[in-house]
């Protein structure tokens, strides 16, 4: 039986930008450009005649910009996409409301002046497109956030005081060596999230359900340096609870949210009596920084049964473990299930390992934190 290759069309204005896609992803035996678009009409036309599996969408584009191209392509032809993002700000901002209007995950634009690196660029771009191809359209349909709910989303009052080469897979052990001796605990309750693929959504509707009375929550969302801070602005003026880019010594506290940055790993400590953020520049863990499992098992050291660990949509397996973790020093877990994940890799590892104390819909995941934390 011959296996059927993933039929991929290639939308971006740059003539250059385009051949190196279409040559990175013809190397690959399971992938077939079947075409090439320069701007949102050609590329429409092309989807109609050619009926590609996936998509690779050029954030920014002349005649008509790369989210407003894909909304359209969602209401009238949904179908999986890969955006192409320039690591600025704006692109950041961008991308982030690419993914609200159903795009499965980004890459960067490829640095053209970089050869060293793009064949790490291929693999990653490779990598997404396989497992962007795997995903059921119900599911994009699922996760598409109208464009009204996105653009009108107003700021909500908060209360008052309220790279360049693949690294080697190494484990939580080569940040933070995991110990039973007795360390500074936290008596704070507090919930640690991590994500990957779909995650940004994923986090997003967790987050907009919860009250700002919630225990503090902590955030590992695989994401580069440059979108993480934006991430953070956009969620906190989406929800009830004040979210910000963890910095280093950041006292923790009840409604408030701290997602790691996308340079480095989050930890905790206990300082003064005071539950603090630690970022952590050390080397990435299952290829991630920030890893998961590293602020898992932080969390686990620091906080122990008064923690509760969430591990929602992404690939591979970062997490699995420090869920595990958490599980074994009294924590409640919680795993996204698969039917509501874009991608059920993380989760998915976690529940192998029988980490999850309940596998859940993500609609299901802040009622059940709500009732686990006791909150009204």
């Amino acid at each position: 039986m011959v296996n059927k290759k993933i039929k991929v069309l290639v939308v971006d204005d740059s003539a250059l930008v385009r051949q190196m896609l279409t040559e990175m992803l013809s190397r690959d035996a399971g992938i077939e450009v079947i075409g090439t678009a320069e701007d949102p009409f050609d590329a429409r036309e092309k989807i109609k005649a050619l009926n590609p599996d996936v998509v690779t969408l050029d954030i920014e584009m002349p005649k008509m910009d790369g989210v407003t191209f894909l909304r359209n392509l969602m209401r009238l032809h949904p179908l999986p996409v890969i955006m192409i993002s320039s690591l600025t700000e704006r692109g950041a901002d961008v991308t982030l409301a690419a993914l609200e209007a159903g795009a499965i995950d980004f890459v960067t634009k490829p640095k053209l002046n970089a050869s060293a690196s793009l064949a790490d660029y291929a693999q990653e771009i490779i990598a997404k497109i396989k497992v962007a191809a795997n995903v059921p359209v119900s599911r994009i349909e699922k996760h598409i956030v109208p464009a009204k709910s996105v653009s009108a989303a107003t700021p909500v009052a908060k209360p008052v005081g309220m790279t360049t080469s693949v690294p080697p897979k190494l484990s939580a052990d080569a940040i933070l060596q995991f110990s039973n001796q007795r360390i500074e605990r936290s008596k704070q309750s507090i919930i640690a999230i991590g994500a990957s693929t779909g995650g940004t959504e994923a986090i997003r509707e967790v987050l907009v359900a919860l009250p700002a009375n919630m225990p503090p929550i902590v955030i590992t969302q695989h994401i580069p340096a440059a979108f993480s801070g934006p991430f953070a602005k956009r969620m906190d003026s989406m929800c009830a609870l004040s979210v910000h880019e963890a910095e280093d010594g950041q006292v923790i506290l009840p409604g408030h949210v701290y997602i790691a940055p996308g340079s480095h790993h989050l930890l905790m400590e206990v300082l003064g009596g005071k539950l603090v953020c630690r970022l952590n520049d050390g080397p990435a863990v299952n290829r991630h920084k920030p890893s998961v499992d590293v602020m898992f098992r932080s969390v686990s050291m620091v906080c122990g049964s008064n923690a509760y660990g969430v591990l929602l949509t992404g690939m591979g397996d970062d997490g699995a473990r420090g869920l595990k973790e958490l599980q074994d020093v009294g924590a409640k877990t919680i795993a996204q299930d698969e039917k509501s994940s874009i991608v059920w890799g993380m989760p998915g590892e976690a529940v192998k390992l029988g980490a999850a104390d309940f596998i859940l819909p993500l609609s299901e995941v802040a009622p059940k934190l709500l009732k686990l934390a006791s909150v009204k």
